[in-house]
């Protein structure tokens, strides 16, 4: 399933994004989770100021989350179709273990908050490279949920924001390769 991961560059190389409906158990254990956080938590942080936090939503916490992503969402569209109900209440049981990453910034510092949120964007990038290192595959979903300040309130408080929601687990079908950019048409020299 993943190729040759025996040096740190083969493994930045092979790792893929799992769509996390596709991702099954085994996920990692708790201690595992915790070894994954620890990594994504050395992440590059200007002012040492952790502009990040996570919350483990663990199993048994899935229904209390698909009740409160259902009332965030009706409270928005109360004439939302069956459909779309059952969808969100299958997102939050996807794969078995899953992150809610928030950017947490600290407007106080003198660092600018852009900064600080591509700060939280790295940490989550360092959990799903931990995670492949680990041999399980994650997956980093946004979507409504995400911009919702009501499933925001569940986990934390303004100004802070969900970065994502990052599932894993182990792949239940092969992970797809999608398109890479040409380098050529994303890089170039900078010159006078």
């Amino acid at each position: 399933m993943f190729n040759d991961r025996s040096t740190p560059l083969s493994l930045l190389k092979t790792r893929r994004s799992g769509k996390p409906r596709d991702l099954v158990a085994p996920g990692p254990s708790p201690q595992q989770l915790r070894e994954i956080l620890a990594v994504a938590a050395r992440t590059p942080d200007h002012g040492k100021l952790a502009p990040w936090r996570f919350v483990i939503v663990r199993a048994d916490q899935r229904d209390a989350l698909a009740r409160t992503l259902v009332e965030a969402y009706l409270a928005d569209r109360p004439q939302a179709a069956r459909l779309e109900i059952e969808a969100i209440e299958q997102f939050a049981r996807q794969a078995p273990a899953l992150v809610v990453a928030l950017s947490s910034p600290r407007p106080e510092s003198h660092i600018p908050l852009w900064e600080q949120e591509l700060s939280a964007g790295a940490a989550c990038m360092n959990l799903l490279h931990a995670a492949h290192a680990m041999g399980f595959a994650g997956g980093w979903l946004t979507g409504w949920a995400a911009y919702s300040d009501a499933v925001r309130d569940a986990f934390g408080a303004a100004p802070e924001r969900i970065a994502g929601f990052l599932f894993l687990g182990t792949p239940g079908r092969p992970l797809d390769e999608r398109p890479r950019p040409e380098l050529d048409s994303i890089v170039r020299e900078w010159t006078v």
